[in-house]
């Protein structure tokens, strides 16, 4: 019963004119009487999970639109609404026959709003009323309603159910510590029968059923029975949970002096020579720590909780957090480590049995080798393998554990968010456990194990931090030496681990954590260098995966070759892996059915079992029309071709961009345009060519996001076909960026580019001449089987790129002359 109610209400009926008279005592104990009259038809107020009853002040809030436009409509020339309850609260829309017929005539004392669709209304009981007749049901209910008057015998009998019910409601009042003192005032004041019942019924914390039976009650004896069987059962809750309190204390207490007792037992058993099961644990903890060789500070922490958790009763919920804690830390390898493999040519050859070619990869491990055998304490590098998917980077890293002698440990980053993970929880969280790093070593058993850091371009960032500033510390050979995890809470020397990094591409891992590295590119391979490693790794492997025999699967390099050129078109070798795969189950198929006893792979084979081919030139028919020129891209998967159309219609001079490109890419498309109409007149291309004609620029494969300036010479290229009429070379490729003077600017990835250029088919390659020196990382077949130009203005590129066969006009001999001593002023 809450200290909130009404003071002492009390109701008279009129039954002449069906008006209710409210009696309430005001401060100064002098007696007012109000008289609100009562119409036939009110509006009706359906309530969720709450029974109104009469006499009493109750607060309600009013959140359904339905609802707040009742308020609105009826407030304020009438005050009287009827409150009746839900028979299912879950009903969003109640109509007639979703309410109870009963229920309660309010008088809106106050009405407020709190937010823009939520209002409270302040509202007093003044009769029970009783739904004759449904007048409406939109846009709220009104009804037809009658007075329900009480039906209130006398004699002894109700007295003493009146006395009984006051000594039920006192003793609810003394067993609930959150009910004041002042409620049974307020009982006292209550004489009616019916009033004493409404009030009671109204604070007791029971259900809307049992409520409404006690509202529709109007014999006022039987409504008191009702009302004092839910206290006898309130009665009951409240005197159970005092024994289950009482309870509790006197757990406790007998916990506090079990712990004494306990204490005075270890004396005794101590001076007994008697060791119990607790102490041997003690015990064997304490001999871990003895044989753990920490350093001192960490062996200091340690026999600190050590001391702790002798000191703690055995029921303690912190004594297995101390107990996991300082087995964690006798676990750790703090100083031990496996002795390095420092032969180098030793070294060499299992590297050389490993992978094949990365001739500069492998001369980088062979010096770090070198450098630890002349000078054993120096700090060990923290490498970075950047390259497209399946080049081998983390099979190079299994290669450098083996090649040295170490333990080998990989964990992917891909998809990280949280710090945690890296770093470790506080013990004062519930499940708390060291970070990931950690928990390797552990697990490894050795402090400088080859520690492999798996897709470091694909981690994230949200609220529960940023894993990247965590490896900051992780991978920065200054600082690790003393490595904290959050849990152990004492430094960890990390700088005899070997960190390798890979990602596919580096432009997402962060400046500052780019830094901290060396990082090697690992590009993708020419046909010739996936052939090779195909004959001494793939094949080998997938006969013996699909359990074949040499002599069963006999591979010519004819079929691999036709798989490389016709079934994949990738920078690594993994999806070359699985065509192989197919083959060698599509002839263990074979084998295991009788048909056939080997196979001899080759071309027709291959046909036979991968179907038909999954990549074809498109270079010749896309080349074929003005308009079209080829470029080379960089990509996180490696390098690729790709074209770039423009063509143009009649209009007002706009150009439109399309291939899902990106800002940058959209701005040299931009630069091409106005180079392309400054060198118009040069060029003998009319001025009406750009004012009454629309250029559509398109960027094929729509479906794949593109950016980068290295597009521009391309888009000019491209442009210029058009204007003049003269398609581009089918055989020729190009990349560069373009400035507004029509110079060849550098740009990145040259390598992975010229192999892509390499693989479909290209002939010729322009480049700008600022990139003559990245030629030297191309591997020699591929230098070989390309004719590279490199040009420095946008007129070279032209003279190589354009046949002259020009469908419209073209440009005559004194106009070419023109623009080559143009292009050498500016340069």
């Amino acid at each position: 019963m809450p200290d909130d109610t009404v003071n002492a209400i009390s109701q008279e009926t009129d039954e002449e004119d069906e008006s209710v008279v409210i009696v309430s005592p005001d401060k100064s104990d002098i007696t007012r009487r109000v008289e609100v009259s009562i119409p036939d038809v009110v509006a009706v107020l359906p309530l969720r999970n709450t029974v109104t009853f009469p006499g009493t002040v109750v607060p309600l809030t009013v959140q359904r639109e339905s609802s707040r436009s009742l308020l609105a409509d009826v407030l304020p020339d009438e005050k009287v609404i009827a409150t009746i309850a839900q028979r299912h609260p879950d009903t969003d829309a109640p109509g007639p026959d979703d309410l109870y017929e009963i229920g309660t005539a309010m008088m809106v004392l106050k009405l407020f709003r709190v937010e823009e669709d939520r209002q409270n209304a302040i509202v007093h009981g003044l009769a029970r009323i009783q739904v004759s007749e449904w007048i409406t049901d939109g846009p709220y209910l009104r009804a037809r309603v009658e007075i329900r008057k009480d039906d209130v015998p006398t004699g002894p009998r109700i007295d003493a159910q009146m006395l009984n019910t006051r000594e039920l409601a006192s003793q609810v009042i003394e067993l609930s510590s959150n009910i004041p003192d002042e409620a049974g005032v307020v009982l006292d004041t209550i004489e009616q029968p019916g009033a004493l019942a409404d009030f009671l019924a109204s604070n007791l914390q029971i259900e809307t059923p049992a409520k409404q039976r006690i509202l529709a009650e109007l014999d006022v004896t039987k409504r008191l029975e009702l009302v004092s069987t839910e206290m006898q059962r309130q009665i009951d809750l409240l005197e159970l949970s005092g024994k289950i309190r009482e309870k509790v204390r006197a757990n406790i207490d007998k916990s506090q002096r079990e712990y004494y007792l306990r204490e005075q037992l270890q004396a005794i058993q101590k001076e007994l020579g008697i060791s119990d099961e607790r102490g041997e644990e003690i015990a064997q903890l304490r001999k871990a720590v003895d044989e753990a060789n920490m350093p001192d500070d960490v062996d200091e922490e340690a026999r600190r909780e050590l001391k702790r958790l002798e000191g703690l009763p055995a029921a303690s919920p912190e004594n297995t957090v101390l107990r996991t804690y300082i087995e964690v830390l006798c676990e750790l390898p703090w100083n031990e480590a496996t002795e390095d493999n420092l032969d180098v040519r030793q070294a060499e050859t299992i590297l050389d049995e490993d992978h094949y070619d990365l001739e500069k990869i492998k001369r980088r491990i062979l010096e770090y080798l070198a450098v630890r055998k002349l000078a054993p304490e120096s700090r060990g590098p923290i490498l970075c393998f950047v390259g497209p998917p399946g080049v081998g980077k983390t099979s190079l890293g299994k290669s450098i554990a083996r090649a040295l002698g170490r333990r080998f440990i990989r964990m992917s980053l891909g998809g990280m968010r949280d710090e945690a993970e890296l770093r470790g929880h506080r013990r004062t969280y519930v499940g708390s456990m060291p970070g990931r790093i950690i928990q390797e070593i552990r697990k490894a058993g050795t402090n400088n194990p080859v520690f492999m850091l798996d897709e470091l371009d694909k981690v994230g960032q949200d609220f529960r931090g940023d894993p990247t500033s965590a490896l900051l510390e992780i991978l920065d050979p200054a600082q690790n030496g003393t490595f904290q995890d959050r849990y152990l809470g004492v430094p960890f020397d990390l700088s005899r681990v070997m960190f390798i990094g890979t990602a596919n591409t580096s432009e997402p891992v962060p400046a500052a954590l780019r830094d901290r590295m060396e990082v090697i590119d690992l590009p993708g391979y020419t046909e010739q260098e996936k052939l090779h490693i195909a004959r001494r790794y793939l094949v080998k492997r997938q006969i013996e995966a699909n359990g074949l025999t040499a002599s069963q699967a006999k591979w010519k390099d004819e079929a691999i070759r036709r798989i490389i050129s016709e079934y994949t078109r990738e920078s690594g070798v993994r999806e070359l892996e699985r065509q192989i795969g197919t083959v060698c189950r599509g002839i263990a198929a074979k084998i295991a059915a009788g048909t056939a006893r080997s196979r001899t792979v080759n071309r027709k084979l291959v046909r036979e079992l991968l179907g038909p081919p999954s990549h074809e030139s498109e270079l010749a028919m896309r080349t074929s029309t003005p308009g079209v020129a080829t470029g080379l891209a960089y990509t996180p998967v490696g390098g690729q071709i790709m074209f770039i159309e423009a063509t143009r219609y009649p209009g007002t001079g706009k150009l439109q961009l399309t291939g899902q490109i990106g800002d940058v890419m959209r701005e040299s498309a931009q630069a091409a345009m106005s180079l392309v109409r400054s060198q118009a007149e040069d060029e003998g291309i009319p001025a009406e060519t750009f004012t009454e004609h629309d250029i559509h620029v398109h960027v094929p494969a729509g479906a794949v996001p593109k950016d980068g300036p290295s597009a521009g010479v391309t888009m000019v290229t491209a442009l210029l076909s058009l204007v003049r009429g003269e398609p581009v070379r089918a055989d020729v490729a190009m990349t560069g960026e373009i400035s507004l003077r029509g110079l060849v600017l550098p740009i990145g990835g040259v390598k992975e580019k010229l192999l892509a250029a390499k693989r479909a088919g290209i002939s010729t390659v322009i480049m700008p001449e600022r990139n003559r020196k990245d030629l030297e990382d191309v591997p020699e077949d591929a230098r070989k089987s390309l004719a590279c130009h490199f040009v420095r203005h946008i007129d070279e590129v032209l003279a190589t790129a354009l046949d002259g066969k020009a469908s419209g006009k073209g440009t005559s001999s004194g106009k070419t002359k023109r623009r080559k001593k143009k292009a050498a002023r500016q340069l």
